[in-house]
């Protein structure tokens, strides 16, 4: 008798948790794969982006570059950012380098939330899809000890379906989180080394705007 078997033969709650850590291994390979593409393209985009921009001879010569380099659109928001003009409200408040300070640090955390999307997920995903499968795997043992108690004896066939169907939740569980885990963390280390390359080049950026008395974007 395959896994497939043993759980149709499951209550609702089996089926229930069995059906729950589908639906979390699917949908943190999809942000897996998604996110590995994602982050592929934006480490190259960001390191291009950053090299185009200082060796441009002007802001409007720098952005003209970026459109064909930022293909995620993360560097070209930060640079665009900079411009500052009078509104007349306290958002225009202050010098031009504390304007400048927080308009960056509000292009930066965009940019960080478009990187960091998903991860949640995936550490949501490692942490409980074990305690899912645990769920199972009691839920299994209980109706094993059932069945022996309405038999009056130990008999095979009233404990291996049951028994089955813990082992099967078990290794699911593990199974689920385990690579969800292992992607958070390769991914983070991901994250982390294009945050650096972006808060680089925001104090970098901040710095020059600071510095040009006309600055356009």
């Amino acid at each position: 008798m395959n896994a497939a078997q043993l759980l149709l033969q499951g209550d609702g709650v089996t089926q229930g948790v069995a059906l729950l850590l589908l639906a979390m291994s699917v949908g943190s390979w999809v942000i897996i794969l998604w996110k590995s593409w994602l982050l592929h393209r934006a480490s190259a985009d960001v390191v291009r982006c950053v090299a185009a921009f200082w060796q441009s001879a002007s802001i409007d010569e720098a952005l003209h570059k970026l459109q064909a380099f930022d293909r995620e659109n993360i560097v070209i928001p930060m640079v665009v950012a900079t411009k500052i003009e009078a509104t007349g409200t306290l958002a225009g408040a202050g010098d031009k380098s504390q304007q400048l300070t927080r308009v960056l640090r509000d292009a930066l955390h965009a940019a960080l939330a478009k990187l960091q999307y998903g991860q949640v997920l995936l550490a949501t995903v490692g942490a409980t899809a074990p305690f899912v499968g645990l769920l199972g795997t009691v839920w299994g043992i209980y109706h094993a000890l059932i069945g022996i108690a309405n038999a009056g004896h130990v008999t095979i066939d009233k404990i291996s379906g049951p028994v089955g169907e813990a082992l099967i939740m078990t290794a699911a569980g593990l199974a689920v989180a385990i690579p969800a885990v292992l992607a958070y963390n390769v991914l983070g280390r991901s994250i982390g080394r294009i945050e650096a390359e972006l808060e680089g080049f925001a104090r970098d950026i901040r710095e020059l705007a600071a510095s040009q008395p006309v600055w356009s974007a």
